[in-house]
């Protein structure tokens, strides 16, 4: 009897040192483009989706303005007052993607509007410091794309260890 409950202990005991090995976690990306991922009609009701998960939005161009003689200071002024427009205009929900090309051509960025008419871009855009000194211009296109653009901003924040305006 002594000998079956050593033997229980020592069974325990050895038990209690070894654990199980977690599963793996899933991937991020996996995680989010499950297989078993369903409609959400409440939150496609929330970002305005039509059938196809799609929304319309006003497409801007950024591009150099006919006004790009300013001095290394104005210059530098200007650039900090249009990045603070753009903070403004994302932070009120309006403008859903913004941001710069990487090489140096004419066009020189992007912007994503989440609003009805190519004129409410336009009065957004006509907010900008750059363009009203002409250092840009914005080309306007009414433009078809996911209804989950608006999540960006928030998901950013996220990620975003230090702001483009600090």
């Amino acid at each position: 009897m002594k000998t079956l409950l050593f033997f229980g202990l020592l069974a325990l005991a050895l038990a209690a040192c070894t654990t199980k090995p977690e599963a793996p976690k899933p991937d991020f990306y996996q995680e989010i483009t499950a297989a078993d991922a369903r409609y959400d009609s409440a939150l496609a009701t929330r970002l305005g989706a039509d059938d196809y998960g799609m929304h319309q939005y006003v497409l801007a161009y950024l591009k150099s303005g006919p006004n790009r003689s300013q001095d290394s200071v104005e210059a530098a002024a200007l650039q900090k007052a249009h990045l603070e427009n753009i903070m403004r205009m994302a932070e009120s929900g309006k403008l859903v993607l913004a941001g710069p090309f990487l090489d140096e051509g004419d066009v020189r960025g992007i912007y994503i509007f989440d609003v009805p008419t190519v004129e409410e871009a336009r009065a957004l855009t006509e907010t900008d410091p750059a363009i009203q000194a002409g250092r840009l211009v914005m080309e306007l296109h009414p433009w078809y794309g996911s209804a989950a653009l608006p999540l960006l901003t928030p998901l950013h924040k996220r990620l975003e260890k230090k702001g483009i305006t600090d």
